[in-house]
């Protein structure tokens, strides 16, 4: 099996079939590419999503929690409803120290209680075999009405199409700081990359464009990229997608980084970077909200009738993995 997300093809043959009981009360289930499901609870919405804990020790302890749960709570935050629970699981190395996880979990703590969001159960040990980055997974909850979450199948024809940050974010950002010694950039070009990780995140963006407009579909950019978004966006829908690549930002040194380790932009992991659909007569209302939080967005195309997505005109096939990948073995094995 391809490192990785699963592609579209085996979530349908082995995951898709067997998703447990039926229930009345699972509004939207399992989907490949769609980042949540929904829960009826008492005539409200539960929207929950589960994601694996990444920790990266070289990160600083401190960062390194905030990357990691920001991650998790991006998943519920595309609904537009505010995340407001969370339960994780930790399975921790044998050499993780107190005072390492101590300074981990202070910086969680920290960053849910800015975002309101509850830590209402999980586990914590440590393991012979556990390894960094992977130490776990975490569940996070949103609970509100179902008039105001926006449904991953939401976009529309006719609608906006807006873009914030752009490509390689994440990818970039990460792969400079993790390898800074084997990335092939220096000086200044290094540092304007290893500050596109403090980007990696979108969970406030995402509640200031929900609040600031009829928002129709929101989609994290994560593995696949942010074609793979579109993709998974467009499938969700059942709708076509028209991009204007100028339209779409691009970061300072993302371009520069990804031509130094020969990654594909648009189809590297961009945790952070939004696709958003909204309706015409808020876009600007949206962008405004965006901007009024120094977010670079762009309002990057249009939903249409169809299927697939094109770029600058041109059909443009679906990723079939993540171009971040294979550059992160690389620079691992080259690393000492």
């Amino acid at each position: 099996m391809d490192t990785g997300k699963i592609s579209r093809a085996f979530f349908a043959e082995r995951i898709a079939p067997n998703l447990g009981a039926d229930r009345d009360d699972v509004a939207v289930g399992p989907k490949h590419g769609v980042d949540f499901g929904i829960l009826e609870v008492g005539g409200r919405a539960v929207v929950a999503a589960t994601d694996p804990i990444s920790v990266l020790p070289d990160l600083g302890w401190a960062r390194a929690g905030r990357f990691a749960v920001d991650v998790v709570l991006a998943d519920v935050a595309v609904s537009g409803v505010p995340p407001s629970h969370l339960t994780i699981s930790f399975s921790l190395p044998p050499e993780m120290t107190d005072d390492e996880f101590g300074r981990l979990w202070d910086a969680v703590d920290a960053e849910c209680r800015d975002l309101g969001v509850a830590i209402t159960t999980g586990h914590t040990a440590r393991y012979p075999g556990a390894s960094y980055p992977w130490v776990g997974a975490a569940t996070a909850m949103a609970v509100g009405d179902h008039d105001d979450v926006v449904r991953p199948d939401g976009a529309r024809p006719g609608d906006d199409l807006l873009v914030t940050k752009g490509p390689a974010v994440e990818a970039v950002g990460l792969l400079s700081t993790l390898f800074p010694d084997a990335v092939p950039l220096s000086g200044d070009a290094l540092e304007t990359a290893q500050a596109r990780l403090a980007e990696a995140t979108c969970v406030r963006d995402a509640a200031a464009a929900a609040a600031a407009g009829e928002v129709t579909a929101m989609h994290d950019a994560t593995e696949g990229g942010l074609l793979g978004a579109l993709h998974e966006t467009s499938d969700a829908a059942g709708v076509g997608l028209a991009v204007d690549a100028d339209a779409v930002p691009l970061r300072p040194g993302v371009e520069r980084a990804c031509e130094a380790l020969e990654m594909d932009p648009w189809r590297a992991t961009t945790s952070g970077t939004l696709l958003i659909a909204v309706d015409p007569a808020d876009t600007d209302a949206v962008v405004a909200a965006l901007e009024a939080r120094d977010t670079p967005v762009g309002v990057a195309g249009r939903v249409e009738a169809g299927s697939g997505v094109r770029v600058d005109g041109a059909a443009v096939e679906e990723p079939d993995g993540d171009a971040s990948w294979p550059v992160y073995e690389r620079l691992l094995a080259a690393s000492p």
